[in-house]
């Protein structure tokens, strides 16, 4: 496929945004759920698209009470399925777009579709930071996932994937998966490290805010299947604020954060961490890698507002799933929280 949407910001988000408009083709509930989760990140497209969600989910709901009620089977995946009983328990009217405010230094974002997601993985308490690939649980050669890429083909030299993310956070939010056939477990090597640290610098040529999250197995990943969170953001993270001394300014960060300016530095820290067999997240961006530490999944106590600190939540954007909580939390609470998630060994 043809390279060219990554060749400018707005063509990109034309791209992306048209591509979301033509899922709603599909019958299937997953497409749909995947459509109106993106289209909440985005109030502009929440409001051109609702008329006709809200047409789809009409003539889903009929379907599906339909075949419920007859106790006929349904085609669609289990995790799509709970989903929807969620959407019809709740209204697709009292669904509204995500919200966002600033607690002082941090990003908070009230994002309930999110809530409804299937934990997969980032529930298991991990015995280590690498498991085997999982030819039988869920990875990204599914079948019925197939309809979710947005853009695949040659890009900077590998074969990808680059999935729309079902249940966003960030705004342009993808899931990119190279060489995806291979079917290697969420580890990365130097190969996989040194080829997202040069995408992130020459996409950021032409996708200003481009970056790419990382979660180590047991850092929350979500999914067993070797891929990289892409985002275009509009808003730096708050991870990469002047204030923080990692950054050179005066404030120290809640978490142990390293940047580095070298691929082949920040490659000896991160088999440094795989030899410890410490979890992390990463942060790619232009010539550059925040690289965090930090306590495995499921081995401490977390606060009732977070749903696990992955690597958007160690950059500093946090998201909840009720009101009260977005309303209330404050920056105190959160820098607890992040201090928590991390390791104190360096």
């Amino acid at each position: 496929m043809d390279a060219e949407v990554f060749s400018s910001r707005s063509g990109f988000r034309d791209a992306f945004e048209s591509g979301l408009l033509r899922l709603l083709g599909h019958e299937g509930l997953g497409s749909f759920i995947l459509v109106l989760a993106n289209a909440s990140i985005e109030p502009d497209l929440f409001a051109r698209s609702h008329p006709l969600l809200a047409d789809r989910f009409d003539r889903l709901a009929a379907s599906y009470r339909e075949a419920l009620r007859g106790a006929r089977s349904v085609a669609d995946a289990e995790d799509d399925q709970v989903v929807f009983l969620k959407l019809l328990a709740v209204g697709l009217g009292h669904v509204q777009p995500t919200q966002t405010r600033y607690a002082g230094p941090w990003e908070v974002q009230f994002n309930p579709l999110r809530a409804f997601r299937p934990p997969r993985a980032a529930r298991v308490v991990p015995k280590g930071i690498r498991a085997e690939f999982d030819a039988h649980g869920f990875h990204f050669n599914k079948r019925f996932l197939q309809r979710e890429i947005f853009w695949s083909g040659d890009l900077g030299g590998r074969s990808v994937a680059l999935f729309y993310n079902k249940y966003p956070f960030v705004e342009l939010h993808g899931l990119l998966v190279p060489d995806r056939a291979d079917h290697r477990p969420q580890f990365l090597t130097r190969e996989d490290h040194l080829y997202v640290w040069r995408l992130a610098q020459d996409l950021s040529r032409t996708l200003p805010g481009v970056g790419f999250g990382y979660n180590a197995y047991g850092a929350f990943a979500s999914v067993n299947h070797l891929h990289f969170q892409m985002f275009v953001r509009t808003r730096n993270l708050p991870v990469t604020d002047p204030r923080w001394a990692h950054n050179g300014g005066p404030e120290a960060y809640p978490a142990p954060c390293e940047v580095y300016a070298s691929a082949e530095e920040a490659w000896s820290r991160v088999l440094d961490l795989h030899g410890r067999e410490t979890p992390y997240n990463l942060i790619y961006a232009a010539g550059q890698l925040y690289c965090l530490p930090r306590r495995r999944q499921g081995t401490y106590e977390q606060a009732p507002w977070t749903g696990g600190f992955a690597w958007y939540e160690m950059a500093g954007g946090f998201t909840v799933f009720n009101r009260p909580d977005y309303e209330d939390l404050e920056p105190a609470a959160i820098a607890r929280e992040l201090a928590r998630a991390a390791r104190v060994e360096s």
